[in-house]
């Protein structure tokens, strides 16, 4: 299978495991409430998944390098899959932690192995269109998941727990049946050696990974405090919002899919990851000027391209430079981005509730950090190579 039709895999594996997370979305809250959950436990809830997939995403990125992609994302895809029927099926409150810790375990596998899968099929010039084609596949996912999770939770809440599980079983099968071992004994990736986390967080390529931290907290931030803001601001309601989500969702997908490939080979990376930063400050700024559904759809745009310039830029650089395993820095990549948005939530919460502006002013900031960063990273690769 070429390489071509090995990314249009990937990407419908990815497609179809992100809108098996997003079907839950809308319905989970709700769900976990028939259960007896307090608003403290439904943040647990969403929470403990994120802090599952920080603590293991490096563990199976060094694993995928180490027995290959295949087996490790099969693992991943039927635990998500368990983890759906288990809270289709949950009848107390402890059931859906059980369920969100199993999922978040094992899931945490799939982001990281996809992305190293992607960086042994890439040759290096290409490298960033198959990341973007990843990330696009990723946020189409997150579009078409709440959507037919808000349509079919309408006569059973349990119902779009099953279909999640069943989008994960074709996954599945998907990936066993059409999707090859990317990793052979001779690969470049398996000769390398592969040193401690510690040592792979003291490359000069390392402050990529602080980058996307802030890139994360900010956006999670955003996503946690904006329908607030919208309302209060403008009025708008949740449907509203929905659209207003998808089209940012669309606006970053058509980037990632079809423009971050082409302005990386123009530009560079790091030209397209300054872009990205600047382009998303813009759009914080703007945000703070919303005042219809028009101007909020429009801002949010801004935002959402900024953004979708930034994570494949970032994971195509980190593995060009890798001194280890493809998978040993995708999945701290991944662990990263699940901490920021650990973080990003309750710290969005917190600053709204003192300021319905402060989310935004401090994405500006940690945008603005995280620019720094960049050029502390550029410093430190010239210093290394001098």
């Amino acid at each position: 299978m070429n390489s071509k039709k090995t990314l249009a895999v990937l990407f419908a594996v990815m497609f179809l495991v992100m809108v098996g997370f997003g079907i839950i979305i809308p319905v989970l809250p709700f769900y976990a409430e028939e259960l007896g959950a307090s608003p403290a436990e439904l943040g647990l809830l969403m929470a403990v998944y994120s802090v599952m997939q920080f603590i293991f995403s490096p563990m199976w990125g060094r694993v995928s390098d180490r027995i290959g992609r295949k087996p490790v994302l099969l693992a991943g895809i039927a635990g998500l899959s368990l983890s759906f029927f288990l809270m289709a099926f949950a009848t107390q409150l402890w059931m859906l932690f059980a369920a969100r810790i199993i999922g978040g375990f094992l899931s945490a596998a799939n982001m990281p192995t996809v992305m190293a899968y992607v960086a042994d099929i890439t040759s290096e010039e290409n490298r960033s269109k198959g990341m973007g084609i990843i990330g696009a596949s990723v946020g189409l996912g997150f579009i078409f998941g709440p959507a037919i999770g808000g349509i079919f939770s309408e006569e059973n809440l349990s119902t779009p727990f099953l279909l999640a599980g069943v989008s994960s079983i074709i996954t599945f099968f998907l990936v066993m049946f059409i999707l090859k071992e990317s990793l052979s004994d001779n690969s470049e990736t398996a000769q390398k050696k592969r040193p401690s986390l510690l040592k792979a967080l003291k490359e000069p390529a390392s402050p990529l990974f602080l980058l996307q931290w802030f890139v994360s907290i900010s956006l999670a931030g955003l996503e946690a405090t904006f329908a607030y803001f919208a309302f209060d601001k403008a009025g708008l309601g949740t449907v509203q919002l929905g659209y207003i989500f998808m089209i940012m969702g669309f606006a970053g997908a058509i980037v990632q899919g079809g423009l971050v490939g082409r302005m990386t080979k123009k530009l560079g990376e790091g030209n397209v990851i300054q872009i990205g930063i600047i382009t998303s400050i813009i759009g914080f700024a703007l945000i703070l000027f919303v005042t219809n559904f028009i101007t909020a759809a429009i801002f949010l745009s801004v935002f959402g391209i900024g953004n979708g310039l930034i994570r494949p830029s970032v994971s195509s650089l980190l593995t060009k430079q890798a001194k280890s395993g493809y998978g040993q820095v995708t999945g701290l990549l991944s662990s990263f981005d699940s901490l920021g948005r650990i973080i990003g939530p309750p710290l969005g919460g917190l600053l709204y509730g003192l300021a319905i502006y402060l989310p935004y002013v401090t994405g500006i900031v940690l945008s603005v950090i995280a620019l720094v960063i960049y050029y502390i990273y550029v410093k430190q690769v010239k210093t290394s190579m001098g």
